[in-house]
């Protein structure tokens, strides 16, 4: 059963949404040569709870941080630790989930560490527009595979890899609910979206082959080839026409000058 949110639970996810946005602005000011991911995660839990919130991660089937920092080749999952260190050149996704009185909002964005190279800035950038390939595809009448669809062709086009151990989710009052949201699929497939359906969309999306495995700490899921990958999430309410980005945040244009003006 696919929930559908009314009025009233859509202004709370509203509200936890903007705090998981206003945090990754807080983020982007941290990411910096010679940071831990510890350090990060610390300043993520307090600035959620001075907020009135709560770091939906945190203690979330176990998971002992806040947030999921994961660097270069570490897809998702990543725990943070004071031994793992930004250097000049990572890129590193930073996935977070807030929870205010019961619903929850949803979010990850991969950043550049100081100057990256073009293959890695490439990576970022088509993941971040296969996401918006995928939200434009989140209205009602659609089905979820419209989007999945969406993401995996234009990912591949590039002749990167699509993983598939790992998919979006539907998000309220539970921060996983259903539909599942793969990330590939054929188009016309799946359940059909309903306005006031609210999903969580989120490419993982490999610079090389598309097979990961879950490291030895039960958490950490990294590339099979060891080549780089990008994540980006939004929490999106399913409208009759345009979906709402609940989690927008200006940080596409502030890190990457994304979109340019002329697109």
């Amino acid at each position: 059963m696919i929930p559908i949110k009314n009025e009233k639970e859509i202004e709370l996810m509203r509200i936890s949404s903007r705090i998981t946005a206003e945090t990754f602005e807080l983020v982007w000011s941290l990411i910096k040569p010679g940071v831990s991911t510890e350090n990060i995660d610390r300043e993520i839990d307090r600035f959620i709870r001075s907020k009135g919130a709560k770091p939906a991660f945190k203690g979330l089937y176990g998971f002992p941080a806040s947030a999921c920092i994961s660097v270069n080749e570490e897809v998702v999952h990543g725990i943070p630790s004071k031994k793992r260190i930004l250097e000049e050149g990572d890129i590193v996704s930073v996935d977070i989930g807030v929870e205010y009185k019961g619903y929850y909002g949803d979010s990850a964005f991969t950043f550049p560490v100081g100057e990256v190279d073009e293959q890695k800035r490439k990576l970022m950038i088509r993941t971040l527009e296969a996401l918006f390939k995928g939200i434009a595809m989140a209205r009602a009448g659609n089905r979820v595979q419209d989007i999945s669809h969406a993401i995996q062709s234009y990912a591949e086009s590039f002749g990167y890899g699509v993983v598939r151990e790992l998919v979006g989710h539907g998000i309220g009052k539970a921060l996983h609910e259903e539909p599942q949201v793969p990330n590939f699929g054929q188009p016309n497939r799946g359940p059909k979206l309903k306005a006031g359906m609210t999903l969580a969309i989120e490419p993982m999306i490999n610079m090389g082959v598309s097979g990961v495995y879950t490291l030895d700490d039960g958490w950490t899921v990294v590339t099979q080839d060891g080549l780089p990958s990008a994540h980006y999430e939004h929490t999106v309410l399913i409208q009759d026409g345009k979906p709402e980005i609940l989690t927008y945040n200006n940080l596409a244009r502030e890190v990457f000058n994304w979109p340019k003006n002329n697109q």
